[in-house]
Formats: structure tokens, sequence, C-alpha cells
């Protein structure tokens, strides 16, 4: 799970919530949206990734689109999937999961993709992003991914050849960046976008909140299992929370702007999460971001208890300055007042609907860029280096070990800026 809002597991929808998502299912059926489907009204949908956000993820696809079913499940963990497969008892009439479609270990993701389904969700921790994204879109599944998608430059890379393998076979792809599904957030960045600020000249973000889980050691653990099961302390499996956390923030300032950064100066350190229980990642970041233009972007992140809390987005113009989630002011003052459906939900409305149109989202490039953003300003942090877009992209680092088995599995030590090469 991310410090992000939560994909709480399998709580009941809201009241708005449940009208919102029915009058959306009903306004797709009325509009034939629906017609195109398998030769029938009906979706398989397979999860590889059975954690907390995984099962949040398709109990909102199960809430959000009609027509679909749960029929496969994939995990490294048994409990992980057990758990998730009694949460879907909630799901009775929509859940066809049975024992031979739970597959459970590392390839787990390529047995789930080769189970009978249409749709995969893709939410394991980042660092296999890449590779599963790869097999599903091979093998002609459409897809749903948690964000970010990639850890690393090798994996953005894979990403956006898979976006364009997808475009060519006519997939959908919609990531977890829910803003982005979010109609106050889409009705400001159509102001912004159409001039209601004038020029942009600057912006900043923020996620800067306290600590998150941890789960301590147990005995039985390998070193394998005991990173993958705190997968956020540990940079080849999330990226650091720069990249697992704020790239929520990154991605709205990339769509605000119209652009990904061309170079950055980052800096952050690990002042008080300095336990190996935390892996080897940072507690904090600052990073200047340089957009064409001469645009700057000021960009913090923060996990450390007792501190300040603040995550937002705020734009900045000529004609006045907007929270990217609701409201300009300037010569021209607005906010948003109109009623919004649960943007978990939404995106996968959307997905689902882009589907049976035939007119299937790709939204894989926009959000490898927004996950290539955050990345650079970490590698720019770790190392202490100016970071171009270019060297971050052409970036031979590869962090994800080719095999995997459980087992013993060192720590890359913590990052020194000015003397750790990562690039």
């Amino acid at each position: 799970m991310s410090g992000s809002p939560a994909r709480n597991v399998f709580v009941p929808p809201s009241r708005r919530d449940v009208l919102g998502i029915a009058a959306t299912g009903a306004a797709l059926y009325a509009s034939g949206a629906f017609a195109h489907a398998r030769g029938s009204d009906t979706l398989r949908v397979g999860l590889v990734g059975c954690g907390g956000r995984g099962s949040g993820a398709v109990a909102d696809c199960l809430r959000a689109a009609p027509g679909t079913e749960i029929v496969a499940l994939g995990d490294a963990f048994a409990d992980r999937l057990e758990a998730c497969r009694t949460g879907l008892e909630a799901f009775a009439e929509r859940n066809r999961v049975v024992a031979e479609r739970c597959f459970v270990g590392f390839d787990a993701y390529e047995r789930v993709i080769a189970s009978d389904v249409d749709l995969v969700i893709l939410a394991t921790p980042p660092g296999f992003r890449p590779q599963h994204l790869r097999a599903a879109v091979e093998a002609g599944k459409h897809v749903f991914m948690e964000k970010p998608v990639a850890v690393d430059p090798a994996g953005v890379r894979s990403v956006l050849a898979s976006a364009e393998i997808a475009r060519q076979k006519g997939l959908a792809i919609v990531a977890g960046t829910q803003r982005r599904h979010d109609g106050a957030y889409q009705e400001t960045i159509r102001r912004i976008h159409e001039g209601a600020l004038g020029e942009i000249v600057a912006a900043q973000c923020y996620w800067n909140q306290g600590g998150l889980w941890m789960h301590p050691r147990q005995e039985a653990w390998s070193d394998l299992e005991w990173q993958m099961r705190n997968w956020l302390y540990f940079t080849w499996l999330s990226g650091d929370h720069i990249v697992e956390q704020h790239v929520h923030n990154l991605d709205v300032i990339n769509w605000a702007l119209g652009a990904h950064p061309v170079r950055c100066t980052g800096m952050g350190g690990r002042q008080v999460r300095i336990d190996p229980a935390y892996g080897n990642v940072f507690d904090h970041f600052a990073v200047e971001y340089e957009y064409p233009g001469g645009v700057r972007v000021h960009s913090f992140c923060r996990q450390i208890d007792n501190c300040a809390t603040r995550v937002a987005e705020r734009i900045v113009g000529t004609k006045g300055t907007s929270d990217a989630c609701s409201a300009i002011r300037g010569e021209t003052s607005w906010r948003f007042e109109g009623e919004v459906a649960n943007p978990y939900g939404q995106e996968h409305a959307d997905w689902i609907a882009s589907i049976r149109s035939g007119a299937p989202l790709n939204e894989a490039r926009q959000v490898a860029e927004s996950t290539l953003t955050a990345i650079m300003g970490r590698m720019s942090a770790y190392t202490g280096k100016d970071l171009t877009w270019e060297q971050a992209l052409e970036s031979k680092l590869d962090l994800v070990p080719q095999a995997l088995a459980f087992g013993p599995m060192e720590v890359a030590p913590v990052a020194l800026p000015g003397r750790s090469e990562a690039i």
C-alpha cells in the first residue's frame, strides 16, 4: 500500500459513490458502449498482485463496471492470495475464482495472463511492472496497472515499448493515476490549458506526510521475502517514495504544463528512518525541475512523523494561481462546485467503457513519463548531480534482478550524494 488516499480493501462504498457508479454504468449501457465484449456482455478479469492495493483495485473495478467478473488471482505469497480471495466473497454474483485459477509464485503473472481472461489488473510492487505489462500486452490483454510503472530507466523504456505494442494491437492501458479521472482536476486543468492563468511561469507540488507501515522481519522469512513484504523500503521494488507516492503530484504537473521536465537538481536524505528495517530508501526529497520555456517547478516529499503535512499541487501563471484540484485565483477566479464520482472507481469505469466502445484508452506513455520524472529526481538526489531528461531516459541503470528465488539477497547500500554513481 502507498500513503496515497487508500484503496481500501472491500470497504462498502458511500451512498454518493453508489449513485455515481450506478449512473455511470447506466449511461454506458444506454449509449451502447457495452456492445463489444467477447461477443457477450461479460469481461473476465485477472488480478496479479493480491495485496491491499490489488484487492482494492479489483473491488473498484467490480463496483464501477457492470458486466465484469473476477476469474483468476496470482501472487508471490499464498497468504496474500487467500486474504484477497476471502474478501471477494463480498462479490458473490461476480466472483468466478476457483482453486484451479489461483496461482502462487514468481510465475503467477504468466499463469493469470494465460488463463481465460480479457483484462488484467497489475498491482504487484512497481519493480515488477514492466515485465508484467510486456507479458500482458504481448498476450493481447487489456491492462489496468497501478502507478508507478517502473523503478529505473530500463523499466521506463520497457513500458514505452509496451505502450506502442498495445497501440498497434488496439489494447487499452489505464494507470492508477486517478487524478486524471477526477472531475474537479479535469475541469481545472482544462481551464488552465485554455489560458485561465495566462502564461505558466512556475509550479510547486508536495507530498509531505508521516511514516507508513513496516512489517518486522519474521524468523522464517528469507532475505528476499523480507524485502518483498516490506517493498516500500527497497529502491529496486518501490523506486523510493518520490517515485512510489510523489509520482501522483508530478503527474499532475506534467499534465498541467503539457510537458515533461528537461533537467533537474535534487537533494534528499535519510534523517529519521535510519534503522536497517527501513531498507535503503530516503525519508525526504526536494527537487527543482526545469520545464520547456524555463518554467521552474519545486517538488517536495517527506515521510517523517510529527512534521507538517501537505499533499497538493500549485500552478502559477501571469494571470493568477491554481490549486490544480479545484480552484483558480486571479483575474478570473473560479472554484469547482460540481459532484465528483469516486476517481478510484471512475478510472475503471473509463477503462472498461473505452474497451467496449472500440476506442481504447492508452495512458502508458503519460504515466511512463511521469514515472521517469520522479526517477530522475531520485537519481539526482542520490548522486548529488544535475541531470537532464535524456541522461535519465538513456541511463543504463537497471535495479531489478533478472532471476529471483527466495533465499539470500543483499540490500544495496543507502545512496550517499557526492559518492554514489547511479547513472
